[in-house]
């Protein structure tokens, strides 16, 4: 099985403990020894495989910033000169989507390719299922999109409780506004983008 854009090597390695072979595969190194290609995806997209688990960058494809698609000159704020806006950005975006589709049209019997809640919706189609971390045994809330092809739902394996604030559930990583509590930092968009352990054991356990 091939897991598509990911270096923290999680989704590969549950699946190898499972005694499947996985590769993993990235523009960036492993962060843990395994099979792993670095490089483009669709180098080796058509190698035979069973499975693909893909997890695409979703910077351009969430719909969080959306005022960042503005021209700049309509954009009331200051701008970082390191990132993108207005057409630059619109056509990231683009280069973004057709990234996500040509992956889930890959020749694969089974797909599952995970975003974050964002345009894929309405540009492709509405996703097969959303997962959250707590119910795969993390104190933590991010809800997520599934995009399935040949592959049964995720089911739930340990749903964790969460506080209450004002009678609205809170989860560990939220504070009681339920804004994120990750602090800004240049590591943010890795941890925030890399795959929970519970949702990779679950996909090793229902799909392998």
């Amino acid at each position: 099985m091939l897991v598509a854009c990911e270096y923290s090597g999680r989704v590969r390695d549950a699946f190898v403990a499972k005694g499947h072979e996985a590769v993993s595969c990235d523009l960036l190194p492993t962060e843990q020894f395994g099979p792993h290609y670095q490089g483009d995806v669709f180098d080796i997209i058509d190698y035979g495989f069973d499975l693909m688990i893909a997890h695409p960058p979703c910077t351009y494809l969430t719909c969080s910033a959306e005022w960042a698609y503005k021209d700049p000159k309509d954009i009331n704020k200051k701008l970082s000169p390191d990132k993108l806006y207005g057409q630059a950005r619109r056509d990231a975006r683009e280069d973004a989507i057709k990234f996500f589709i040509r992956l889930a049209l890959a020749r694969i019997d089974k797909i599952c390719i995970e975003n974050s809640i964002g345009v894929m919706s309405t540009r492709f189609r509405k996703p097969d299922q959303f997962i959250q971390p707590y119910e795969y045994g993390h104190d933590a809330s991010k809800r997520t999109c599934l995009w399935l092809k040949g592959l049964p739902q995720l089911q739930p394996t340990n749903y964790i409780e969460p506080r209450y604030v004002n009678g609205l559930p809170r989860w560990g990583n939220q504070t009681d506004s339920e804004q994120n509590r990750e602090p800004p930092s240049k590591d943010r968009w890795k941890v925030r983008s890399t795959t929970w352990q519970g949702w990779a054991d679950a996909m090793a356990d229902q799909w392998g």
